[in-house]
Parts: C-alpha cells; structure tokens; sequence
C-alpha cells in the first residue's frame, strides 16, 4: 500500500510497554483521524512514527510507500516526506520565524520574498509581525500550532502527521485547520490527525477514523464512531 503504515508496532518508552501491538494504515490522498482519551499512547505513536530514540520499536514496522523505515534515524525518515507536528512544539528562541521559512523554502529550492513569507503567516491566522521573532518564543498555543501548520504548507510532505494540532485553537482556527490538512490530502499527502476531541473529529471530516485506548488499536470507522463518542465516551468502544 503507498502512504503511511505502522504493522503490529509495540513501543517501550523507557521501562514501560506503551504500544501493544497497533496495526495502523494512513493512504495516500487521505486523512485519517486517531482519538483516544489521554494516557492512551496517540503520542508515543507520533514519536514512534518519526523515529524518537526514546521510544524504541520492540516488534512492528513502519512503513512509507512500503518501504521499511522503521531502523532510521529522524532526519532520515524527514528527508523521505514524513513531517512530524508536535503537541508541544518547541522554543527555539535563536532562529528568527523568517529564517525558518527561508531555509525551508531553500530545501525545496525556492527563493525566499519576504511578501511570499508575509502571505503565508497570514494564511495561517498570524501576520508579518512574527518574522523577526524567535521561533514558538513567547507565543501562545494557538500561535505555535499555526506557525506548525504553516512549515507544513511550505515543505508539503508526503506523509503528515499532526499531534493535537488543535489544542489552543477556537472555532475558527480549527476550521482553518480543516481546509488546510484537507488541501495537503487533496495534494497527495498522507495525514495522519491525533485529537482527543469528537468536534474537531467531525470538522475535519476524515476519510477513517481510528481509537486508541489503552496501547491499542480498539475501533475504526467513519464519523457515527465520532458521534458515538461524543454522545456516550469513549468507554463505548474500551471493550
């Protein structure tokens, strides 16, 4: 199959056994949401997708375009189109927003207009006045998943993957997120949504939905799996 697969995957972090076993497949062109409650292992499995040395595979694969990614490094899987958006992206207080996004576009062997850079921070809900600023320094947490979606317009992986990407963000923001990961799909992409909430579920409108609870992989389906949970919890699919 071409896109993202993780087979059978088990992850120790640490001491503990966190992933028991998760089968998971993420097509090309598609958008697959993965809910669960917290503690349930969305994380780990984010980490585990994008080679974390922490989070060690035990037994498992995973997969890009079928190809067996699972002993690269991180920057190895990135150069083959996987991009990782964290939960909690990181300050980096000494690379200005504007050199991030000039390096990003040189990657991918464009030239850096500063208009260009301005258009698309504000394609994402900012605006020119975070160029000079450190990147994530001072923002706040909806500020920080915008500026994570907006490296994901100007890399435009093949392989997406988006942890709680909104947390922080209101109504609005989420629908922008919305539009946008359904652009990247439209574009070929492969993207993988982690949230615990049913309503940004049902905003993004994906082509599968899975949950995870407890390590594993306890339910798939369309949006009624969304709407159950919202109505009843996830308890409703815990077994």
């Amino acid at each position: 199959m071409s896109g993202l697969e993780v087979e059978g995957i088990h992850v120790r972090v640490n001491e503990e056994l966190v992933l028991k076993g998760v089968t998971l497949r993420v097509p090309n062109s598609s958008v697959v949401v993965l809910m669960g409650p917290n503690g349930s292992g969305k994380s780990t499995l984010a980490y585990a997708v994008m080679g974390h040395p922490r989070y060690r595979v035990e037994k498992g694969r995973i997969l890009l375009d079928g190809d067996d990614v699972t002993g690269l490094k991180p920057e190895e899987r990135a150069l083959r189109g996987l991009f990782l958006a964290f939960q909690s992206p990181p300050t980096v207080e000494s690379v200005r927003v504007g050199t991030l996004i000039r390096e990003a576009l040189a990657r991918r062997g464009f030239p850096f207009s500063e208009s260009e850079a301005i258009a698309l921070l504000e394609r994402v809900g900012l605006n020119r006045s975070y160029l000079p600023r450190g990147v994530h320094d001072g923002f706040s947490g909806g500020e920080r998943k915008r500026l994570e979606l907006a490296q994901a317009l100007i890399l435009k992986p093949r392989f997406v993957v988006m942890d709680e990407p909104d947390s922080g963000l209101d109504v609005e923001g989420v629908k922008l997120l919305a539009s946008e990961v359904a652009g990247l799909a439209e574009s070929g992409a492969a993207v993988l949504v982690i949230t615990h909430n049913p309503r940004t579920a049902e905003i993004l409108a994906p082509d599968r939905v899975a949950v995870l609870v407890s390590g594993r992989i306890v339910a798939e389906g369309g949006l009624e799996l969304v709407r159950e949970i919202g109505e009843r919890g996830y308890e409703v699919v815990a077994g």
